[in-house]
């Protein structure tokens, strides 16, 4: 009899590989901050030097933009109108959220409505709201309720649009878990539909905000008498102060960018609050 031989199983050779290492908290703070100044500062220089190679005696040199800021600061014109842009775009935008947020969950959580309504949806949305402009006037005069009314219709449509697909785009797996649990419709939209869709609202609201501020700027230039926008036409047509004009085009830039920032914190409170993760 002819015994079988077993072989015993050879051991794992475990390979053990060094993970690479980990960038501390503060280095990423700092180079997020350092990268952008960078990129700042070479194109600050870059600005300097196409202004004096061009010989143009037209277009400012960043340290002219720089002037003129500080010009307008002193004479109390800078703030005055950031704060008429602000107030307007806060108003109309703030009016578009309230509006189209709910419309949007409603339009994309019952079949019936959305079919009824999006046609008329798709209509209105591509048309510019800088069309709307001479029916603003019309309807509300020079004032600001005319900037407000052409900001509330640039911000309304693209959150509509982002609720509605937030709804229609949602997993129909936890609609059905919760109505398995017998939620009821106040507490299936406060406890599911919200926290599912929230995330995507959010971008849309950032867009919309986005948009809401470019159109400001335009409203401003034409419909009323204050503001960043009514700042850059003014300063071409009194004396042509291209430094004044450059100097209202990177405010709009800086301010843009620190509404951008706050919206983006307020998406990390979502994700915080929702617990849906981190970007």
């Amino acid at each position: 009899m002819m015994g079988s031989t077993l072989q015993e199983p050879s051991p794992t050779v475990t390979q053990t590989t060094q993970a690479p290492p980990r960038r501390s908290a503060d280095g990423i703070a700092w180079q997020k901050i350092l990268l952008p100044a960078g990129v700042a500062i070479v194109f600050l220089l870059g600005w300097d030097a196409a202004v004096r190679l061009s010989g143009t005696q037209i277009f400012p040199k960043p340290i002219d933009v720089a002037k003129g800021i500080a010009e307008l600061a002193r004479n109390g014109v800078l703030l005055k109108y950031i704060v008429a842009s602000l107030f307007r775009v806060t108003c109309g935008f703030l009016a578009a959220v309230l509006v189209g947020v709910p419309v949007g969950l409603l339009l994309g959580w019952f079949g019936t409505a959305f079919d009824a309504f999006n046609p008329m949806l798709q209509i209105f949305r591509p048309i510019s709201p800088i069309a709307w402009i001479p029916v603003a006037i019309l309807w509300f005069g020079v004032s600001d309720l005319a900037p407000i009314f052409l900001i509330f219709l640039a911000s309304l449509f693209p959150i509509i649009v982002a609720a509605i697909a937030a709804v229609q785009n949602m997993q129909q797996v936890y609609v059905r878990a919760a109505r398995n649990f017998g939620l009821s419709r106040v507490q299936l939209f406060r406890r599911v539909i919200l926290p599912a869709t929230l995330p995507q609202i959010l971008t849309g609201i950032r867009i919309a905000l986005g948009v809401a501020w470019l159109v400001v700027v335009a409203a401003e230039m034409i419909a009323v008498n204050s503001g960043l926008g009514y700042l850059i036409i003014d300063a071409r047509n009194a004396g042509r102060r291209y430094d004044l004009v450059v100097a209202g085009m990177v405010m709009i830039g800086v301010i843009g960018l620190i509404l951008d920032l706050l919206v983006r914190q307020l998406e990390k409170f979502d994700e915080v609050r929702w617990g849906y993760g981190t970007r």
